[in-house]
């Protein structure tokens, strides 16, 4: 429950990261924190879900076992969807979370990075979704950005998550259902999280180029059917998948060398970032592919406005010979050619008829009709 009494306990107290000494000792009863943006939270011994009655139950639980028994691996995970500032400086007093990055996950629309604070680990996440549509226009919408924010440490995970795609449920379900994979501790909750992403990624990527592959084929095709306002904004989602995919490979590089990580867990990482690269590569040539396809779009509406003035001409080039033909007789001179002749008026039109006939076919040879 949100209160006044919460906001100013909340704010009385300094935010500081705690050492590995102080994240080992069990947590004080702490005031209730909101709970409007706590999607989920569990602990895990051993890799399977325990009962606790709250998030400072189940962290003073899961350090009990960690110091009862050594590689244990029991860790708490924390859940939230869109937090306020309340909720998550609640939890940085149950988690020694440092100010900085819990500055960053309530403001989110941050660029992906991995940054350490003490015994901690904090990672930005850019998640893509792509939206279904009937048919692309120039006010499309295909891509939808969102962010994760993960908070690392020896016993414990918060994910925080911006957005209303990309919902961690399915892999929180995935490693529940596999206590081997859950067993890995906080680094495999990352590993899960940053894999589930990247593999979003890829999805995005393919169906993207097949977006792409559609208007290619449109952009040689009718008239009717080219539309330079829609490869425009196809062009400008490519984009906007890039900027959210490209900044994560130095990052995800630099992840495994983490002192954090465990070294049985490095390889799992490294993995992700060979998929990473691999969608980066993708989303590229995309991108180039998407340039090319626009500006050979541009290209061919020049030529084909081209191709109509030469037409138009071609048929002012012929109309121009009738209309100077009887232009001249039409001046009502006394001594013109054929003018007092009984054949004067068929031979006139004859001469315009064939004058057409010979332009018709000169241009229609050269390409121009």
């Amino acid at each position: 429950m949100r209160s006044s009494t919460l906001f100013r306990r909340i704010n009385r107290h300094p935010l500081q990261t705690r050492t590995a000494l102080q994240l080992a000792e069990p947590v004080r009863d702490m005031c209730v924190p909101p709970v409007d943006s706590i999607v989920e939270y569990g602990a895990y011994v051993q890799g399977k879900k325990v009962a606790a009655t709250g998030i400072v139950e189940a962290l003073n639980l899961v350090r009990e076992r960690n110091k009862e028994s050594d590689g244990a691996n029991a860790f708490v995970w924390v859940g939230l969807h869109e937090p306020e500032a309340p909720e998550v400086e609640w939890l940085s007093e149950v988690f020694g979370l440092h100010p900085l990055s819990v500055e960053d996950a309530v403001k989110a629309h941050q660029r992906p990075k991995v940054e350490r604070y003490g015994e901690s680990l904090f990672m930005v996440l850019k998640t893509i979704a792509y939206l279904d549509h009937d048919e692309l226009t120039a006010t499309s919408e295909i891509i939808a950005a969102g962010e994760i924010m993960v908070f690392l440490g020896p016993d414990f995970v918060v994910t925080v998550r911006h957005g209303d795609h990309c919902p961690l449920t399915v892999v929180r379900e995935r490693l529940e259902d596999k206590p081997k994979l859950m067993n890995r501790g906080p680094a495999g909750v990352l590993h899960a999280i940053s894999d589930h992403v990247v593999d979003q990624y890829l999805q995005v990527a393919d169906l993207m180029q097949l977006e792409l592959e559609e208007v290619e084929a449109t952009v040689f095709a009718d008239v009717s059917s080219r539309d330079i306002n829609r490869i425009y904004q196809l062009k400008r989602e490519m984009l906007e998948m890039k900027r959210a995919i490209t900044p994560l490979q130095s990052p995800m590089a630099a992840l495994p060398q983490r002192r954090v990580i465990p070294s049985d867990m490095r390889e799992y990482f490294r993995d992700v970032g060979d998929h990473l690269s691999r969608v980066c590569e993708q989303v590229e040539s995309s991108n180039e592919l998407c340039s090319s396809i626009l500006q050979a779009a541009l290209a061919r509406s020049n030529a084909l406005a081209n191709e109509d003035m030469r037409k138009i001409s071609s048929w002012v080039a012929i109309l121009a010979v009738p209309t100077m033909i009887a232009g001249i007789y039409g001046m009502n001179f006394d001594f013109m050619p054929e003018l007092h002749s009984v054949w004067g008026y068929p031979a006139v039109l004859s001469v315009m008829v064939t004058a057409c006939v010979f332009l018709h076919r000169g241009f229609r040879r050269n390409g121009w009709l």
